[in-house]
């Protein structure tokens, strides 16, 4: 049986723009799967967490975007906790997750929209003031 050779779209600039909003290097992860180990949340991830570095090691950003676990994890920190090499996947998850929401120029949260989002009542304040912060930039 032959073995399958899947080559990226490595686009280092992408995978770049992670590392610097996350202030995190995923050449540091030795796939030890300890981060995978402790995630309560895998039940419900199509790709494991040190999966998902590895996708980010080998290039291939637009998989890990695609996938369910970038916004089915709970950030609990549990990976960071235990990861013998410092590395904290919930600043990496965050930092994909901030990359698919500041699209350039793109579903921008402006000042003059929020008076017509306070209607809902429902929708805490701070709701808003952490959209301000992620769609800002």
């Amino acid at each position: 049986m032959e073995r399958e050779k899947k080559t990226f779209n490595k686009n280092k600039k992408d995978i770049l723009l992670v590392e610097e909003i996350s202030k995190e290097k995923v050449a540091n992860c030795m796939q030890c799967g300890k981060c995978s180990a402790s995630c309560p949340a895998t039940d419900g991830m199509d790709i494991l967490p040190h999966q998902i570095i590895r996708y980010l090691q080998m290039g291939d950003l637009e998989s890990v975007k695609n996938s369910k676990t970038i916004w089915t994890c709970a950030s609990c920190f549990n990976c960071a906790s235990r990861c013998p090499r410092n590395v904290d996947l919930c600043k990496l998850m965050e930092a994909v997750r901030l990359t698919i929401i500041r699209k350039k120029d793109e579903n921008k949260l402006k000042p003059e929209d929020v008076p017509k989002l306070m209607v809902d009542k429902k929708i805490p304040q701070q709701a808003f003031m952490s959209a301000f912060r992620k769609y800002s930039k």
